[in-house]
């Protein structure tokens, strides 16, 4: 069993805040309808649970090759001139990734001294879902790198 959370670790994690995000958007509706009053919160952090579901929901599909990709030229290879292809778009990949994320930072320090205008905590909580979508993609990109690169070293017609 723990292997299997580990496993869909993302999708779990998406999935709470996705359903968070269900729960608090239901509950305003209902809270409108029957008490004529809605939750004034539940907009502010519905969306911050929205936007928690999107990156790490990005980081489940780009852990199961979900992503779009043209490997129209990759596709034509075959044995090792495919799998030293394949590490060398891991590798761009990884740098891409890896600067995204360092923006990422830079980013979240810029947003934590702005407030949410509601309940006017620090952005940084909402925003800092940037950082932890993708460090959980360069994670990912590193084991697709090491992956491919031992295919790389072993047999040649994969």
């Amino acid at each position: 069993m723990g292997k299997k959370l580990l496993d869909n670790f993302e999708e779990i994690i998406a999935s709470l805040f996705l359903m968070g995000t269900t729960v608090l958007v239901v509950a305003n509706i209902i809270s409108r309808y029957f008490l004529k009053t809605g939750i004034f919160w539940s907009e502010e952090v519905a969306t911050g649970f929205f936007v928690w579901s999107v990156f790490i929901g990005a980081a489940a599909a780009f852990k199961k090759g979900q992503h779009i990709g043209i490997d129209i030229i990759v596709s034509k290879l075959s044995g090792r001139n495919r799998a030293i292809a394949n590490v060398l778009i891991d590798l761009v990949v990884l740098i891409v990734i890896g600067f995204i994320t360092v923006f990422s930072v830079l980013y979240v320090k810029t947003s934590y001294t702005k407030p949410t205008p509601v309940l006017g905590v620090s952005s940084a909580y909402i925003s800092s879902s940037i950082i932890v979508g993708f460090t959980f993609m360069l994670i990912r990109a590193f084991i697709f790198l090491f992956d491919d690169i031992k295919k790389l070293g072993g047999k040649s017609d994969e």
